[in-house]
């Protein structure tokens, strides 16, 4: 009787160290050092086959690799993961931010092989070189093959994906295991992608729109033996159409592990899924060791002061900035307007972490505040679009059974996405959250002047959110007029020492109201 132990990191976005970089000396459980040691720990007591994955979004995320990235340092990031001790290893989504050749330039020099079966480059052969790979262990053969959520386009500038096709990962799924099957002893899907309907009952979840199939795929994909999968940073272990999932939130919070039992017909008995908690676990010394130069090197960069505000700007409640606006926010609208030189702008708080910012700000309170690699686009839009999108903001909000005004459940289950909700500077708009979603948004003006709905305005918005990313169906690529495509760290950062003494302000033109 054999065993296959099955271990998997995912979205672990750049965390090596176990800090998220809002402080020096940090020790949070998380962090690619710590998983190492709870895989090693896990390699050591195995008397089985063990198959180590990682599931994607490993070249973006945190201040580290943002910094890796604008030294173009590659080989660095490369080295990380290579310490490791992976398998095999899929794109993420997140891989494109930085664009494609830098991706590419990593994985060439990974020391593991990255599969991805449903993203095609211009010759139509998948990009990495491989949608999968067999691997010869103990007498066994182990298939794995790579998924990647083929939403990317709905996210990306469409020049960083220009001559690339993504499939979706359902119908490559079916088109690949049934041959797998015949190849190998296991198959293992590794998809980074995540649950688009209830585990339990297999209702819809979200708006079914390919972005996440994961369900469709462990219950439609016959003969699948392990289902490892991630991008939505939720935390599962349980069986699906009785196959083993994981997904191990963020950071390397956890690290997937599946257990497969195998008869001497090499066929599985059995199967478990858990998670270890990286909250059981210290970091592993050789991995510290070995790049705390680069740690040291980013913490100081992290310190450069870089401007000073008058006023406060600290954030402490971030439902209060969500309801009544916040000097932070319009800061971050001031940057956008200066950027693009247009008068309508949006954006967002993208989790309660931020804290806004200090007296004086260094490059550790942007990068820890402004969370993602976003760029800027200018977007001609009617007074329609705008009102559209304004009210898809105002679902964010929710009366409790107290009449107390919360977060919709729908941007908390099953994935947590205060990033979706946008507040505007510009315009002048009032939310009533009693009123029927769809006419919660009402007082829309524009210079004192109510909007339109025929009307023609100019907004600026981030990249993401320009091409319809959070499902803003009536922003696309085709309403763009200008991309400015310096990154919004950047450019925070050049608009503060220009302004090196910016006075904060507490002026907003919005109003959410029971």
């Amino acid at each position: 009787m054999d065993k296959i132990t099955i271990l998997s990191t995912s979205d672990t976005h750049g965390y090596l160290y176990p800090t998220d970089f809002r402080a020096v000396n940090q020790d949070l459980s998380f962090g690619l050092s710590k998983a190492v040691t709870a895989i090693k720990d896990e390699q050591a007591k195995q008397d089985g086959t063990v198959v180590l994955i990682d599931n994607g979004d490993f070249l973006q995320g945190s201040p580290m690799s943002y910094y890796l990235s604008k030294q173009q340092d590659s080989k660095q990031v490369a080295d990380i993961m290579n310490s490791v001790g992976y398998d095999v290893g899929v794109l993420g989504n997140h891989e494109f931010n930085y664009g494609v050749e830098y991706l590419l330039d990593t994985v060439n020099q990974l020391n593991y092989p990255i599969v991805c079966a449903n993203i095609l480059n211009d010759k139509n052969e998948p990009l990495t070189g491989h949608a999968y790979v067999i691997l010869e262990k103990d007498g066994l053969k182990i298939a794995v093959l790579g998924l990647t959520t083929p939403y990317i386009p709905n996210w990306e500038q469409p020049e960083t994906i220009k001559g690339l096709t993504f499939l979706s990962a359902l119908e490559t799924a079916k088109q690949y295991v049934p041959k797998l099957k015949e190849e190998a002893d296991i198959v293992i899907v590794s998809y980074h992608g995540g649950f688009e309907k209830d585990l339990q009952t297999g209702k819809a979840t979200e708006n079914l729109t390919g972005e996440n199939e994961g369900y469709d795929i462990v219950t439609q994909v016959e003969e699948i033996d392990a289902f490892v999968t991630g991008h939505q940073h939720r935390v599962i272990a349980e069986k699906v159409n009785n196959t083993p999932v994981t997904q191990p939130g963020d950071k390397a919070k956890h690290v997937g592990k599946m257990t497969l039992t195998l008869d001497d017909h090499k066929q599985v008995t059995d199967s478990t899924a858990e998670l270890l908690s990286m909250t059981d676990y210290v970091a592993d010394k050789e991995i510290v060791d070995t790049f705390k130069p680069v740690l040291d090197t980013v913490e100081n960069w992290l310190d450069q002061p870089l401007g000073h505000i008058d006023g406060d700007m600290t954030i402490t409640d971030p439902m209060s900035v969500r309801i009544n606006g916040h000097a932070y926010i319009e800061f971050i609208q001031d940057v956008q307007m200066d950027a693009t030189g247009v008068d309508i702008s949006g954006t967002a708080l993208f989790d309660n972490d931020s804290k806004g910012f200090q007296s004086d700000v260094t490059m550790r309170d942007i990068v820890t505040n402004y969370i993602y690699p976003n760029t800027l686009a200018v977007l001609t839009v009617s007074g329609q679009d705008l009102k559209d999108a304004l009210e898809q903001s105002a679902e964010y909000f929710a009366l409790n059974e107290d009449d107390e005004i919360v977060v919709s459940d729908k941007f908390l289950y099953p994935k947590t996405e205060h990033y979706n909700y946008d507040m505007y500077s510009g315009v002048g708009y009032k939310v009533i959250v009693s009123n029927p979603i769809g006419e919660r948004v009402v007082e829309l003006t524009y210079k004192g002047k109510p909007v339109k709905m025929t009307d023609e305005l100019d907004i600026v918005i981030n990249q993401y959110r320009a091409v319809g990313g959070g499902n803003y169906t009536m922003f696309d690529a085709s309403k763009i007029i200008k991309e400015v495509t310096v990154d919004m760290t950047e450019l925070i950062s050049n608009f503060l020492q220009a302004h090196p003494n910016y006075q904060a302000k507490t002026t907003f033109d919005f109003k959410v109201e029971k």
